[in-house]
């Protein structure tokens, strides 16, 4: 019942009023709009912040993997020489 008052109530609010409402309700709408376009941007800005630390991670150990194996190379072959 009180669905329906408030229903009745706002169609029959004078013009300029329910011009103010229905800009409000706009108003609403378009903010809450923004509010989730921003947090999808957010959200996507981070995912790929991580991916871009995660291959600088994997690149970084790859890296000290080839240079450990080359230690270890040069060892066994300084060993085989002696």
């Amino acid at each position: 019942m009180i669905y329906y008052d408030v229903f009745s109530m706002l169609c029959n609010l004078p013009k300029p009023l329910a011009a103010a409402v229905a800009a409000a309700e706009v108003i609403v709408v378009v903010v809450l709009l923004v509010v989730v376009v921003v947090v999808v941007v957010v959200v996507v800005e981070v995912v790929v912040l991580l991916v871009v630390v995660l291959i600088i991670v994997v690149i970084v150990e790859v890296v000290v993997l080839l240079v450990a194996v080359l230690i270890i190379v040069v060892i066994v072959e300084v060993v085989v020489v002696v």
